[in-house]
């Protein structure tokens, strides 16, 4: 099926829910990009900071740009002008600086804080208790230029369904805890993002707010050797 037929397909189900769908456009030509848009896709995921801004710059300004893959702090201040959402904050010092960035750019950025619930040593991510600590910490409270909106988690690459519903359950009952500690009065703060083309469907059973899907709309990326 096209990019067209396989956005159209996805919307039905997602817009019933009243689920964000973010398309995941990296490694993906600016042609495969615009075809997403024309078909009437507005948000879309990318990975790589520089990819990122190549893509702003030569594609219509009314994309929403997510950038959904890890951050490193000096890369911050190349997106801070203009990303609408940053999901992977994984620590305090990455939320420290997205602050400082959006500050020279008169800006406040929405971010959600990555959690780490994957049974896997290569995922990124704040455990519950870091997350907690950090939400109390003086330092966050004294950021004025970023906003968090919710969370965000990878679940493990299994086959295990199980598994899979177990983690992301874990991350909407942590959501659901911070929200009732942390953000009672914000009602900014509702964002689950979690579940990709394997595992949406569980995702948005457990509670998902914004899915993250790439192959199911563009097809599978070339592997490079």
């Amino acid at each position: 099926m096209s990019i067209a037929a396989n956005l159209t397909e996805l919307k039905k189900e997602t817009d019933r829910l009243h689920v964000k769908l973010i398309a995941v456009s990296k490694t993906k030509p600016k042609e495969e990009i615009m075809e997403a848009y024309q078909a009437g896709q507005r948000i879309f995921g990318e990975n790589q900071v520089q990819e990122l801004v190549d893509k702003y710059e030569e594609l219509p300004k009314d994309i929403e740009w997510h950038l959904i893959g890890h951050l490193q702090t000096n890369k911050v201040k190349y997106i801070a002008p203009f990303i609408k959402l940053i999901h992977s904050v994984d620590r305090l010092k990455l939320l420290q600086e997205i602050d400082k960035q959006a500050k020279k750019n008169n800006r406040i950025i929405d971010c959600l804080l990555q959690v780490y619930i994957a049974d896997e040593e290569t995922k990124f991510g704040l455990g519950f208790d870091e997350a907690i600590e950090l939400l109390r910490s003086d330092d966050f409270a004294n950021l004025k230029n970023v906003r968090l909106v919710g969370v965000m988690g990878i679940a493990t690459n299994t086959d295990n369904p199980k598994q899979i519903k177990e983690e992301f359950y874990e991350l909407k009952t942590f959501f659901d805890g911070i929200k009732q500690s942390f953000f009672r009065k914000d009602e900014a703060f509702k964002e689950v993002s979690m579940g990709m083309s394997g595992d949406y469907k569980v995702a948005i059973e457990q509670g998902s707010t914004m899915v993250r899907i790439g192959s199911t709309i563009f097809g599978h990326r070339e592997t490079k050797i």
